[in-house]
């Protein structure tokens, strides 16, 4: 399994998406990829900073970007926050 499906909010826009995001990949390339796209997707409604960061939706916690999605647990149906 190189990939699992995990869905992310954008909270600044109330809308949801369902990305395919690489397991072995560090979460730091996983959130720069994922902000320029969800930028692109949103015709910029949904503009990423420094600051931008990707957190477990439920309980809030912001997810350490020098780790792997496999190395924090992730699995299919994660849901996820980019804020």
């Amino acid at each position: 399994m190189d990939k699992i499906l995990v869905e992310i909010y954008v909270p600044v826009i109330g809308r949801c998406f369902d990305v395919y995001i690489p397991v072995a990949s560090k979460l730091s390339q996983v959130e720069a990829l994922l902000a320029g796209a969800l930028a692109e997707l949103t015709d910029s409604q949904f503009v990423p900073s420094r600051d931008t960061v990707l957190c477990d939706r439920l309980s809030g916690e912001t997810l350490d970007i020098n780790s792997s999605a496999l190395e924090l647990g992730l699995l299919n149906g994660s849901r996820l926050m980019l804020i």
